[in-house]
């Protein structure tokens, strides 16, 4: 473990505090916790001081968080009983040189919170503690049961690798013993202090797909003794998208696009050897559980007027997020209680993956996008060195995220 202090935390003495209020008291030094996280980021399954900071600050708190066995990331329960609900923050960094020059920017050249996931952390620490609180201020105030239910706090590793750190831990049967799972996701273009929020699919299945090519190079001027390795490759690449998306029923909002082709090396030669690498995004589970064995035909058929050789790599990322409709309107009941009405928004369905979705997978879940925009100021996008999201988000989306325990502690009380 660190020997690094942990940041304050203040404690609120008052019996039945509100949500609002233990919240509200732990704002300051939650941004503390999001300002040092960010400074330090850590890759996938690599994030070691960020596990080990998040569990020095839970025990500090008097819980007792569990490290997951040979990976990073670990996970928390509070209170007693039966388990209400569980919570997902994401705990990795992405490869992208940090470009904001705030005083807390990352430390580790090439490295950045560039996806907003130091947030998503902040305010799972922020659930974690301010549900602590309330327990013990029950307990205090003579309710021997506390809470009554029991939350579980997950801070998952790796969510920006594929198939992700969400699989790990559903494997480590981390999900087993929770009723549902909520998460949320910074988002720059809903403006702070509001959410959007979605029945269904919210986001879209994301897979890799490479095309190896290979066939018999040689002399541009001679194309007919060669696979002309270069205008296969353009075939390829403009035919398979437009063959796929009229092989798929439309309504799966079906996307292949490519990010790298490579090829050749002189202007006179034909090579041969090209790749070709992009992803493909399905917004319908069950088209993209069938697409692999479509996309493997369609590549061999497009391919094989050029005589080249071909060889699919697909390359199986994340299903869709599909949020229920039972959570989702846990989660707009409590947005509307901490926002009021005019701070929820419909969330568009975004072709980003997000593998939460092998969460949702076994359980019913939802997740919410969190609006980390300043109102009048600059516009930013995911994954870009230069995001820079405003941090009243953080007492947003903790209230939000304990608003919506309290409540699925509340339904399971009541049977």
């Amino acid at each position: 473990m660190s020997s690094e202090p942990a940041p304050h935390t203040v404690m609120l003495k008052a019996a039945h505090a509100s949500a609002s209020e233990v919240v509200d008291a732990l704002e300051a030094s939650l941004i503390e916790v999001r300002r040092d996280l960010h400074s330090h980021p850590e890759l996938s399954w690599k994030e070691e001081r960020t596990t080990e900071r998040l569990a020095a600050q839970l025990q500090a708190a008097g819980l007792q968080p569990e490290l997951m066995p040979e990976t990073t990331g670990l996970y928390v329960d509070i209170g007693t009983g039966e388990f209400a609900a569980g919570f997902r923050g994401d705990i990795d960094a992405l490869p992208v040189a940090e470009l904001t020059e705030l005083p807390f920017a990352s430390t580790h050249p090439g490295v950045a919170h560039a996806c907003g996931h130091d947030i998503h952390t902040t305010i799972a620490l922020g659930v974690a503690l301010s549900l602590q609180r309330l327990h013990q201020d029950r307990i205090e105030g003579g309710e021997p049961d506390g809470l009554g239910a029991k939350v579980r706090v997950i801070f998952q590793p790796a969510e920006e690798t594929m198939p992700g750190g969400a699989l790990e831990m559903v494997q480590q049967g981390v999900l087993k013993p929770l009723p549902r799972i909520f998460a949320l996701h910074c988002d720059p273009r809903i403006e702070v202090g509001m959410i959007g929020t979605r029945i269904g699919a919210i986001t879209s299945a994301a897979d890799v797909v490479r095309i190896n090519v290979t066939g018999r190079g040689g002399h541009t001027s001679r194309p007919h003794l060669t696979e002309d390795m270069v205008s296969a490759l353009a075939h390829i690449a403009s035919a398979v998208p437009a063959v796929l998306s009229r092989r798929v029923d439309v309504r799966s909002a079906v996307s292949l696009v490519w990010g790298q082709i490579e090829a050749g090396s002189a202007h006179n030669a034909i090579p041969s050897s090209g790749t070709l690498v992009g992803t493909m995004r399905i917004l319908d589970a069950d088209a993209w559980r069938d697409a692999g064995k479509l996309l493997d035909e369609i590549v061999e058929q497009v391919a094989a007027p050029w005589g080249v050789d071909v060889e699919l790599e697909h390359i199986r990322g994340v299903p869709p997020v599909i949020n229920s409709e039972r959570e989702t309107t846990l989660l707009e009941h409590a947005g509307r209680e901490v926002l009021g009405s005019e701070g929820l928004e419909l969330a568009p369905q975004s072709m980003g993956g997000e593998d939460f979705a092998w969460m949702t997978q076994e359980l019913p879940g939802a997740m919410f996008r969190l609006g980390t925009k300043t109102p009048g100021g600059a516009d930013f996008d995911l994954h870009r060195g230069d995001y820079v999201p405003d941090e009243r988000c953080i007492g947003y989306g903790t209230k939000i995220m304990v608003t919506t325990a309290l409540s699925a502690i509340n339904e399971l009380r009541r049977g």
